[in-house]
């Protein structure tokens, strides 16, 4: 198991420049026996640098440091990483964000998957899921609370 966090290093390694931190190997999972590489990173990062996976084995990404304004929690339960506050964030700072990932020709598209976890499509649809999940079980809450 260290092996692969150790050439995972070895291949990734040159990312530490960029404030990604290694933190090591973590069980995610103790009845499955499911483990993870575990690394944090800045807000501010390329994730489609980084792979899901490595080896087979997860990736787990923590941001470190504090959050633009637009991802802010204004109530308690409110998800900081809808799709819309990546929107809103990058229409304010494109010129920011090309110069500081020094790629002038970027995209609004491709700074919105740099920022949203490497696939900003992606990540609009597991959110969408996820609220209507949560709506479905509600209405279930309430469906047996009468």
């Amino acid at each position: 198991m260290y092996d692969i966090l150790k050439r995972f290093e070895e291949r990734y390694g040159y990312l530490k420049k960029m404030g990604v931190n290694f933190e090591g190997i973590q069980m995610i999972d103790p009845t499955k026996k499911k483990h993870a590489i575990v690394l944090t990173r800045p807000f501010l990062f390329d994730c489609r640098l980084l792979p899901k996976k490595y080896d087979g084995i997860e990736i787990k990404i923590r941001i470190q440091g504090h959050l633009p304004e637009e991802f802010k929690v204004k109530k308690a339960g409110e998800y900081p990483f809808m799709p819309e506050n990546f929107e809103r964030y990058v229409e304010k700072n494109m010129d920011a964000l090309r110069k500081h990932f020094e790629k002038p020709e970027m995209t609004k598209l491709e700074m919105l998957d740099a920022l949203a976890f490497g696939n900003f499509e992606e990540h609009k649809k597991n959110t969408q899921n996820i609220l209507r999940e949560k709506q479905r079980k509600a209405r279930l809450q309430r469906a047996a609370a009468k």
